[in-house]
């Protein structure tokens, strides 16, 4: 049925207004592109080769450890492949490696940086290294992909529970209506960050922690959106004919009344992305987010305001953030007017 529906969707006037805004199209594409970059980030920026050819045997170090030892030195531990006597070991004839792009991971330590850390940018680090010597691409990459895979995580899991609840309230009415219109306005008056702040001190940091957290919350705008439009499609014509033919109230809602009340859910995606981006880069910012270790955009900003005189940490990261942020508000505007009935495809703004 869905898939029926997004072939109707491509071929309707939707999506050529949609094209027809140049600015949110051209933005769909940059930032689908951008996220796809992110999701190789191991083979991007990586400390460990590729593919390793030794002594007439090949090695994948990006999916699997070797001791020091396979490649001819004297300990059985865990090969860095940054070493200069690795490295002179694998230019040897009948020796190579292939090295990622950007022969940093984002939590690889640069031992032989020239500078005192945070070091300033230079060939071997294009946007210079954080307070502990870490790569800056390298922590925007990985820190942009999970910014990006939390962003949709979590407005997934609002749109299901949006939906699911204003779905209901919308198609009932009556008791089922104002019970959860009362819960919702309970709820709602809860100090999120207050709570946020209580977990983080009893609980040890983490993704899926932030992602429960924010989903308790991160439903109700979407609900009643959802609810207006089941309250204005339960009457119309259609729905009197399926009651007439028996269909159960289940197969009403999702199979008719919910492909029609789409409009509110789609142009609402963008716009929910952004909050939680947005959401868990300041968390981070706070120290309320992922644990330390983990590359953010939101810990890379504190450490710009904790190091002033490393402008590259704080300029970058600002850039990627607010070209994300950007990119997700104009393909927001573009669904908007894409999907406002007043509008004809002349109208919308290229």
């Amino acid at each position: 049925m869905y898939r029926r529906l997004i072939a109707r969707i491509q071929d309707s006037h939707q999506w050529q207004r949609f094209k027809a805004n140049r600015l949110g199209y051209w933005s769909l594409w940059i930032f689908t592109a951008l996220f796809i970059f992110s999701l190789f980030a191991e083979l991007i920026a990586n400390d460990r080769p590729i593919l390793v050819r030794y002594q007439g045997e090949f090695y994948v170090p990006i999916v699997k450890d070797y001791p020091e030892t396979a490649f001819g030195g004297d300990f059985p531990t865990p090969t860095d492949y940054l070493d200069p006597d690795i490295k002179k070991t694998f230019s040897k004839p009948g020796n190579w490696a292939v090295y990622p792009l950007i022969t940093y991971n984002y939590n690889t330590l640069n031992y032989f940086a020239k500078e005192p850390n945070p070091a300033s940018p230079s060939r071997d680090n294009l946007l210079g290294t954080d307070d502990r010597g870490r790569d800056v691409v390298a922590r925007l990459i990985y820190g942009f992909r999970l910014s990006v895979l939390f962003g949709l995580c979590l407005t997934a899991l609002g749109v299901i529970v949006g939906v699911l609840t204003g779905a209901l309230m919308g198609y009932f009415g009556g008791k089922v209506d104002l019970v959860t219109q009362r819960f919702i306005e309970i709820w709602s008056s809860m100090p999120e960050l207050y709570l946020l702040i209580i977990f983080a001190s009893i609980f040890s940091p983490s993704i899926g922690l932030l992602i429960i957290l924010l989903s308790l919350f991160g439903w109700m705008g979407l609900s009643d959106y959802v609810r207006a439009e089941f309250f204005k499609n339960r009457s119309l014509e259609y729905v009197r004919a399926a009651e007439a033919l028996g269909l159960s109230s289940s197969q009403i809602m999702w199979r008719h009344i919910l492909p029609n009340s789409l409009t509110p859910v789609i142009t609402f995606l963008p716009f929910r992305m952004s909050a939680s981006i947005l959401a868990l880069t300041s968390l981070d910012f706070l120290g309320l987010g992922v644990p330390p270790d983990t590359a953010s955009l939101g810990e890379l900003l504190a450490q710009g305001k904790a190091n002033l005189d490393a402008w590259w940490i704080s300029l970058s990261t600002f850039l990627v953030l607010a070209i994300t942020l950007m990119l997700l508000t104009f393909m927001g505007e573009a669904l908007r007017d894409a999907f406002d009935n007043r509008r004809s495809a002349g109208e919308v703004k290229s």
